[in-house]
C-alpha cells in the first residue's frame, strides 16, 4: 500500500504524464489546421502538406513500440526526459524553419520524441498507482488527454490567424519545459527489473521506419514527379521488400517489438484492424478537409478550427456513457455502428461547397462524426487491451496505439493519391481562354495544389479561377469519399471479425479464440 506521504509525489507523476501525453495530442490536432497556411508561406504543393503531417506520424509509428522498451531499460523517468527535451528542442526547429525541407525534417524528428514521451507517460502512472488508484489515475489522464485535443482546435486556429503558424510550434516548449522540470524534480525512477538490453529490437525499428518511409515516399511522390520516375519506382520496390523482412525478423526474433503471437487472437486482430479503417478515415479526411475548408471555402484558420469542435465535444461527454453501454451490449454492435455511422457523417461532408451555411452543411455532419467516434472507440480500444493475456497488456496498448498512428500515415498518403488524381481528370480549361490561362492549368496539373494559390498576374487567376475551383471540388468528394470507404471497411472488420464474450446481451457468440 502507498504511504500517506508519498501521494503528493504521486500527484506530480500524474501532472508529468499528462503534460507528456497532451502536448502530442495537442500537436496533432493544430497541424492539420496548420498545414494550409504553411503551404501559403514555404509553397510546399499538396505533397509538401502531407510530408509535413507524415514526417512526425512516420517516425512516432515505427518507433513507439521501441520507445516503450527504452523505458522499461533504462529507465522510465530518464527516458521521459529526454522524450519531452527532444519533443521541445524539435517543436523549436519547426517553429523556426526556414524552408519546407528543414520542416519535414524538423517534423521527423518530433515524432522521434513523441516515441519516447506518450508511451512513458503510461508507464509512470502504472508504476506509481495501483488499484482502483490506478483506473482512477489512467481516467484522468486519458480525460485532459481529450480536453487537450479540444483545445487543439481554438488556440491552434487562434495562434494561426493572428500570430503564425509557427506559434503553434512555440507553443510545445514552455509545456514540455515544464513537464521536464515536474519529471525531474518530482518523479521517481523505476524500470522492469528483469529487463536488459537484448530486449531492444532496433533491427526491428529499422525496417519497420525503412518500410513506412518507402511507402511513404513512394504515394506522395508518386502524384509529384510521376509513377514512373525511378526513385518513385525503388521506393515501392524496398517498400515490397522491406515489410516482408520486418514481418520475418518479426517472427523470429526473440524480442520483437510487434508480437505477431498476439494477432493468433481473433479480436486482437479485428479491433486493430477497425482501428486501421476508423483511424484512417479519420486523419486522412481530416487533413482533406482542413484543406477545403481554408483554401475553397474561404474559411480563416480560427473558424475552421471552431467548425469541428463540437465533435470533440460531443466526444468528451458521450464516451463514458457509452464506453459502459458497449460494456452492457459486448464490442461487435457499438462498434461496427460507430464505425458506420462515421462513413456517413463524412459522407454528408463530402458535399461541401462555397458559399453554403455551416449550420445547415458542416454542423450536421460534424454533430454525426460526434456521436459516432464515442460510439466505437471505447469498445475498439478495450476490445484490443482486454483480448491480450494480462502479462502483455502493455504491449497490447502499444500496438493499438501504433495502429492508430499507422492508419493515419497510410490514409493520408493514399487519399493524397486520389485528391491529386482526381483533381487532374476535373481540370478541363473553359472554352476562349488565353494561353496564359492554359498555361497555368498545365502547371496545375503538375502540381495540384498549386492551382490554389498560383503565381500568376491578377487577370490570369481571375480566370482560370473558376475552373480551378470546380476541380478542387471534384477531387474534394472523390478524397471524402475515400474516406467513406475506409470507415465502412473498418465496420465490415468488426462485424464479421469481433466475438462477444459470452456474458455480454447478446450471449450467443462464441467465445474467443486463441
Amino acid at each position: 500500500m502507498q504511504e500517506q506521504g508519498d501521494r503528493p509525489h504521486r500527484k506530480w507523476t500524474l501532472v508529468a504524464a499528462i503534460l507528456g501525453l497532451s502536448v502530442t495530442t495537442l500537436d496533432q490536432t493544430v497541424v492539420f489546421i496548420a498545414v494550409p497556411q504553411i503551404e501559403r508561406e514555404l509553397q510546399i504543393g499538396l505533397a509538401g502538406q502531407q510530408w509535413v503531417v507524415n514526417a512526425y506520424l512516420l517516425v512516432l509509428a515505427a518507433f513507439i513500440l521501441l520507445g516503450g522498451s527504452l523505458a522499461d531499460i533504462f529507465g522510465r523517468r530518464r527516458v521521459f526526459l529526454l522524450g519531452a527535451l527532444a519533443f521541445g528542442a524539435a517543436s523549436l526547429a519547426s517553429g523556426l524553419a526556414p524552408t519546407s525541407n528543414f520542416l519535414i525534417a524538423s517534423r521527423a524528428a518530433q515524432g522521434l520524441g513523441a516515441a519516447l514521451l506518450m508511451p512513458t507517460t503510461l508507464a509512470l502512472i502504472t508504476q506509481r498507482y495501483q488499484g482502483e488508484d490506478r483506473a482512477a489515475a489512467i481516467g484522468t489522464w486519458a480525460a485532459w488527454s481529450g480536453v487537450a485535443a479540444a483545445l487543439g482546435p481554438l488556440v491552434g486556429g487562434a495562434l494561426i490567424e493572428f500570430v503564425s503558424w509557427r506559434a503553434i510550434f512555440f507553443l510545445n516548449i514552455p509545456v514540455v519545459l515544464f513537464a521536464a522540470a515536474v519529471g525531474f524534480w518530482r518523479v521517481e525512477e523505476s524500470r522492469r527489473e528483469d529487463a536488459s538490453r537484448g530486449d531492444l529490437d532496433f533491427p526491428g525499428a529499422a525496417l519497420a521506419a525503412l518500410a513506412l518511409g518507402a511507402f511513404s515516399y513512394a504515394a506522395i511522390q508518386g502524384n509529384e514527379i510521376g509513377w514512373t520516375a525511378p526513385t518513385v519506382l525503388g521506393a515501392a520496390l524496398l517498400f515490397a521488400a522491406a515489410l516482408p523482412a520486418f514481418l520475418v525478423w518479426e517472427r523470429r526474433t526473440r524480442t520483437p517489438m510487434l508480437p505477431l503471437g498476439l494477432f493468433r487472437n481473433r479480436n486482437f486482430s479485428a479491433a486493430n484492424g477497425a482501428t486501421l479503417g476508423l483511424y484512417g478515415a479519420l486523419s486522412g479526411s481530416f487533413f482533406i478537409l482542413m484543406i477545403h475548408l481554408q483554401s475553397v471555402m474561404g474559411y480563416s484558420p480560427w473558424r475552421a478550427g471552431l467548425a469541428t469542435l463540437p465533435m470533440t465535444v460531443l466526444f468528451l461527454l458521450l464516451s463514458s456513457p457509452l464506453g459502459r453501454l458497449s460494456e452492457r451490449l459486448g464490442p461487435r454492435v457499438p462498434m461496427t455502428s460507430g464505425t458506420a455511422l462515421f462513413g456517413a457523417g463524412l459522407l454528408f461532408l463530402a458535399f461541401l461547397k462555397p458559399g453554403q451555411s455551416y449550420w445547415l452543411h458542416v454542423l450536421p455532419g460534424v454533430i454525426v462524426l460526434g456521436l459516432a467516434l464515442p460510439l466505437a472507440v471505447p469498445p475498439l480500444t478495450n476490445t484490443a487491451m482486454s483480448s491480450a493475456p494480462e502479462a502483455r497488456a502493455g504491449t497490447a496498448s502499444g500496438v493499438n496505439n501504433m495502429a492508430a498512428r499507422l492508419a493515419g500515415l497510410l490514409a493520408i498518403a493514399l487519399l493524397g493519391i486520389v485528391y491529386a488524381g482526381g483533381f487532374r481528370m476535373a481540370l478541363e480549361p473553359r472554352q476562349g481562354i488565353s494561353d496564359e490561362g492554359r498555361q497555368l492549368i498545365e502547371r496545375a496539373r503538375e502540381e495540384p495544389s498549386a492551382a490554389l494559390q498560383p503565381n500568376a498576374p491578377q487577370r490570369v487567376r481571375q480566370e482560370v479561377g473558376p475552373t480551378v475551383e470546380a476541380a478542387s471540388q471534384e477531387a474534394y468528394r472523390y478524397a471524402m469519399l475515400a474516406g467513406v470507404l475506409l470507415a465502412l471497411l473498418g465496420a465490415l472488420v468488426a462485424w464479421f471479425g469481433v466475438r462477444n464474450p459470452p456474458d455480454r446481451a447478446s450471449g450467443r457468440e462464441l467465445p474467443q479464440t486463441r
